[in-house]
């Protein structure tokens, strides 16, 4: 069965799909029309799930040939991975077949979801990478600009943090979250609010450079209306940085990773 199920996917452009009529055969369905009904059910529980079900239950019907100038149209979809696994979920479990595509299936699905797990753990330890990165090159910029003392940066980053948070100060911040003491507030952060906090001081460091800004007064003031108008743009697309919640710690990502790259190397 595993095997039938690999030989009648389909691949295209690094998409892979899974043709409904190649389907019902594999499952044991003799009936479009009985099929049609499982595929109906699949989708609805596409739907309940939040999913979009055009991107998982591709219209792919087609004339064909029933004689020799006859043609009739049959209906058919591409289907994801994800919509196979629904229609094997909403299945006859009283074939074999069903009861095999359910377990292979749902493996598959779940190997698809680490690997994307894993994607995300990668985008959100590279763009916190990215921010470090940013964060001493403004920090350079400042220095040589006025702003020396570790109170005064310390109070140059607390600006930042509120004209992207509406206000709400580090220290607050950390305490809404949980933070552990001595741990970066971005240590913490989403994908976005890593992106975020990177464009905002890029465009302060740019700014400040072309300006030609002095004086810790300046400086504070252009972090923290770069910050705001960031927050501007978050808020046209309905989002509020501080309702994200605290994400995974991202030294356990790291250490996550490297470790399953080891075990990756010692196979």
């Amino acid at each position: 069965m595993n095997k039938s199920l690999e030989e009648i996917k389909k691949i295209k452009n690094d998409f892979e799909y899974w043709s409904a009529r190649n389907l019902m055969e594999a499952l044991g369905y003799i009936e479009w029309r009985a099929f049609e009904e499982v595929i109906k059910k699949a989708k609805f529980a596409c739907e309940k799930s939040g999913q979009d079900i055009t991107g998982h239950f591709v219209d792919a019907s087609k004339m064909v040939n029933t004689g020799s100038t006859a043609k009739r149209r049959i209906n058919d979809y591409s289907l994801t991975r994800y919509a196979c696994y629904l229609i094997a979920q909403n299945g006859d479990s009283r074939k074999p077949e069903i009861a095999n595509a359910q377990t292979y299936f749902a493996t598959q699905t779940r190997r698809q979801e680490i690997v994307q797990e894993k994607e995300r753990f990668i985008k959100r330890v590279e763009a916190r990478e990215r921010l470090k990165e940013t964060e001493r090159k403004v920090e350079s910029t400042v220095y040589k600009r006025g702003i020396k003392q570790s109170k005064d940066f310390a109070e140059f980053k607390d600006k930042h943090i509120r004209g992207l948070y509406g206000g709400i100060g580090i220290t607050t911040l950390k305490n809404k979250r949980k933070i552990p003491k001595g741990r970066a507030l971005a240590d913490f952060d989403s994908f976005l609010e890593l992106k975020a906090k990177d464009f905002a001081l890029a465009m302060t460091d740019h700014n400040i450079k072309e300006k030609n800004l002095v004086g810790k007064p300046k400086l504070n003031k252009e972090v923290y209306e770069n910050s705001v108008e960031t927050r501007r743009t978050l808020l046209k697309r309905g989002i509020l940085l501080e309702e994200l919640k605290p994400e995974k710690d991202i030294l356990q990502l790291k250490n996550q990773l490297k470790k399953n790259s080891n075990e990756k190397d010692n196979e």
